[in-house]
């Protein structure tokens, strides 16, 4: 009895709360239009109070002082000094030919032109030997499920390089196909010197590289450059690290050899002797062979301005707020920069650069903003990088695997299929809510999506259906999926829900509500 009045007192809170949390990320019609259509509901929502201030952001004030910061780190990047830590050669040939004609930039994960290390090598490499330097995105028609969502974000950012590129005297070349389809044939026919490429950890884009690399003229060196993490990968760690607890140490000692200001990339004195193709930006997304059903979002504007508008905004408005109440879904206390972040619109290491500004008047949170934004992101890479079955079960801890394969055929109370999971049908109104922000805003609070993730792994057949149906939804609706953070993030929440010393007996079906703030005292 005492448990049957628990439970329903339990229900009644995550109702409560999923109406307050519905309120906050939709609007108050859309929330009691939800809400009419929920099986119970408490009888209203609560006025919350965010703690954002009305005062006005100065963003021009702001772009100005990144610039001077810029232009004092070098007014062109021949007057700073580069850290060959961050450069790895990966091909025989290590000199450009003389007599080339360019050198080529390979842009793919870090879209943007300023804060961009390997945009400021590839431009040192084409002022030192006095030619042109041509960027060159190589776009696919269609890449791992992902929707017009994120075809539409990528390509909006895309044309502000290329603008931002036009003014620098820089040709901005927008080819169709796989890198290594494509890309040999336009360094051949251009006689480019050296090519330039930027850094992931996953093995779709680590397949391109090693496939470009076979095609390349075997006078023509290919430069790998970290531009994504601060300590760059290869650098923090040259074996798999189990936790935070194993990389921080090793990447906060390193951090002031590389938390450097960036100098800026400048107008490049040797122009081109050939044009870039116009680009119909128009037609290419009409080419394009995706989902359309899962559309743009309203309040996540593409591009570096873009990102760095939301940095200013954070550092404004949220930051008093993200060391105590970035896990509380009633609060707006996080950043939300990482689309920015996942797209390469924005350098984490800007946003480090600049939080760390606050240090004196909110501490606590510019230690929990480096936590997540460096050593998680860090970790995240590594996991990756080292860990050939990232996206697999088979990629996680052997004492993960044990106690799933022990708990593997436990009962489970409700099964559902992942169309059901796609459409928010579960019984559950605050993982349905969840799952509605992340199809309407293409993101979801972080402390939400541990609840989110943690209850499909309740919900489905086994560990293996839990975890493909986690990366398929991320993927597909959160603006930042598909990437190497959200991969480790769902192994750790989905795959190390239950830890060492759990017990065999044990069930790991435990409800997680008790994770969110205040539930239990409120119980």
């Amino acid at each position: 009895m005492f448990t049957n009045k628990l439970t329903q007192q339990t229900n009644l809170l995550t109702q409560q709360l999923t109406t307050i949390f519905l309120t906050r990320i939709f609007s108050l019609s859309v929330a009691n239009s939800f809400i009419r259509q929920s099986r119970t509901m408490a009888s209203g929502p609560k006025k919350l109070k965010l703690g954002e201030s009305s005062k006005p952001i100065n963003n021009d004030a702001f772009f100005t002082e990144i610039n001077e910061a810029r232009a004092k780190a070098g007014k062109s990047v021949m007057d700073f000094k580069f850290n060959k830590k961050r450069i790895k050669v990966l091909s025989k040939a290590s000199d450009v030919p003389e007599e080339c004609k360019g050198i080529v930039y390979w842009m793919s994960r870090d879209q943007r032109v300023q804060d961009n290390w390997a945009f400021l090598f590839a431009q040192k490499l084409a002022i030192k030997n006095k030619v042109p330097l041509h960027i060159c995105f190589c776009l696919l028609s269609k890449f791992l499920g992902a929707p017009f969502r994120h075809f539409k974000f990528m390509l909006d950012g895309l044309q502000e390089v290329q603008q931002e590129c036009k003014k620098l005297e820089i040709q901005f070349h927008l080819l169709e196909g796989e890198a290594a389809s494509v890309l040999p044939a336009f360094i051949k026919a251009h006689d480019i010197g050296g090519v330039v490429i930027d850094f992931s950890p996953l093995r779709t884009h680590r397949s391109w590289v090693d496939e470009l690399k076979k095609k390349l003229p075997s006078t023509v060196p290919l430069c790998q450059v970290d531009a994504h993490n601060i300590v760059p990968c290869w650098v923090a760690s040259d074996k798999l690290e189990y936790g935070a607890r194993t990389i921080r140490k090793k990447v906060m000692d390193k951090l002031p050899e590389f938390l450097t200001e960036f100098p800026l990339v400048a107008k490049h004195e040797y122009p081109a002797k050939f044009k870039a193709e116009p680009i119909d930006w128009t037609a290419v997304e009409e080419k394009l062979e995706v989902d359309r059903s899962v559309g743009p979002v309203s309040w996540a504007k593409p591009g570096s301005e873009a990102g760095l508008a939301m940095l200013n905004e954070f550092c404004c408005k949220r930051i008093k707020l993200f060391g105590s109440k970035r896990n509380d879904p009633n609060i707006n206390a996080l950043s939300n920069l990482s689309p920015w972040f996942h797209f390469g619109h924005l350098s984490v290491q800007r946003a480090i650069k600049y939080v760390q500004k606050f240090k004196s008047s909110h501490s606590e949170s510019v230690a929990a903003f480096v936590e997540e934004a460096v050593v998680r992101r860090e970790l995240s890479d590594n996991f990756c990088m080292h860990n050939p079955k990232y996206d697999s079960i088979e990629g996680t801890n052997n004492w993960a695997k044990e106690t799933l394969e022990v708990h593997k055929k436990d009962k489970r109370e409700y099964i559902y299929s992942l169309e059901q999971f796609d459409q928010a049908k579960t019984h559950d109104d605050l993982w349905n809510s969840a799952q509605l922000q992340m199809v309407r805003e293409g993101k979801m609070h972080g402390f939400l999506r541990m609840y989110w993730a943690k209850k499909i792994l309740e919900w489905t057949e086994s560990p293996e259906q839990a975890l493909e149906f986690a990366i398929h939804l991320n993927d597909k609706y959160n603006l930042d999926g598909r990437g190497p953070q959200w991969i480790c993030w769902l192994h750790v929440v989905d795959l190390r829900h239950s830890r060492p010393g759990l017990g065999r007996e044990a069930s790991v079906w435990q409800d997680s509500l008790h994770e969110l703030p205040g539930l239990q005292t409120q119980v």
